[in-house]
C-alpha cells in the first residue's frame, strides 16, 4: 500500500512515515501544498494524510482540488486541536477522516487502515480468503491458525493482492504499490516475489491471469 504524506514539518511527517513504514506502507512525501496537488493528480495512491496548514497552497484547497479532478483516494486529515470548523470543513471538502493534532500514532494507523478499508468496501481488520487470514492492524498473514514468516515486501505483496482480492491486477500497478521509491521495478523480479509467496501461503491463492496480471482468490471456493 502507497501512502502520502503531506505535512510541512519535516520532523512529524518523517516520525507518521517511520511508522507507517513499520507497519508494512510504502510512504511518498509533500512538504507543501503545490507538491502535494501535483502528487495527487500524477500518483495513483491507496490513501494520503494531510495536513491542512500548508505553505504555498493551503490543505483544504488541495483537496478540494484532488476531488473536483476525480481523485477517489480516501484521505486523512490532519487537524488542530480545538478547531471544529477545520475538521468540519475538512470533511466537507472530501476528506474520509481526521485525527486532531498532537495526536497518537496507533490512532492514525488505526484511522488510516480503517479509510482504506472502507475505500475497498471491507468492512473489518482482518481480511479473510478462505483458511488464509489478513492481520492489517498486525501486519502479519495467518494461515490454518499459523502465523506465516513473511518479508516486508512478500506482505505487502499479499496485503495489496488481498485489498483487491477478485481482481486481476496489472504488474505495474503492483510494482508501483509494493515498491520503495528507489527500487529496481522489473517485472521479473516481480514474478519471482510473487513465487516466493506462492511457496509461502499455496499456489492456489495467486492466479495468473495473461495480458491482465495477478489475481487473490480463494482456492475453497474456486474447487
Amino acid at each position: 500500500m502507497r501512502v502520502l504524506i503531506v505535512e510541512d514539518n519535516e520532523a512529524i511527517a518523517r516520525d507518521i512515515g517511520a511508522h507507517l513504514e513499520q507497519a508494512g506502507y510504502v510512504v511518498d512525501y509533500a512538504h507543501d501544498g503545490e507538491e502535494a496537488d501535483f502528487k495527487g493528480f500524477t500518483e495513483d495512491y491507496d490513501a494520503v494524510i494531510l495536513d491542512l496548514g500548508l505553505p504555498k497552497l493551503d490543505g483544504l484547497t488541495v483537496l478540494r482540488n484532488w476531488r473536483a479532478q476525480g481523485r477517489t483516494f480516501p484521505v486523512l486529515v490532519l487537524t488542530a486541536r480545538g478547531s471544529w470548523q477545520e475538521r468540519v470543513a475538512g470533511i466537507d471538502a472530501g476528506g474520509d477522516d481526521y485525527v486532531v493534532k498532537p495526536f497518537e500514532m496507533e490512532e492514525v494507523l488505526a484511522r488510516l487502515r480503517a479509510i482504506i478499508r472502507r475505500s475497498r468496501g471491507l468492512a473489518a481488520p482482518i481480511i479473510r480468503i478462505g483458511p488464509l487470514e489478513l492481520d492489517t492492524r498486525a501486519a502479519r498473514a495467518i494461515l490454518g491458525g499459523k502465523a506465516l514468516d513473511l518479508t516486508p515486501l512478500e506482505y505487502r505483496l499479499l496485503s495489496y493482492l488481498a485489498h483487491h482480492q477478485g481482481r486481476a491486477v496489472p504488474r505495474m500497478e503492483l510494482m508501483e504499490h509494493i515498491y520503495e521509491g528507489d527500487a529496481d521495478r522489473n517485472p521479473n523480479t516481480l514474478d519471482v516475489l510473487v513465487g516466493r509467496l506462492r511457496r509461502k501461503i499455496g499456489s492456489g491463492f495467486i492466479h495468473t491471469r495473461r495480458g491482465h496480471g495477478y489475481m487473490l482468490v480463494n482456492p475453497e471456493a474456486e474447487g
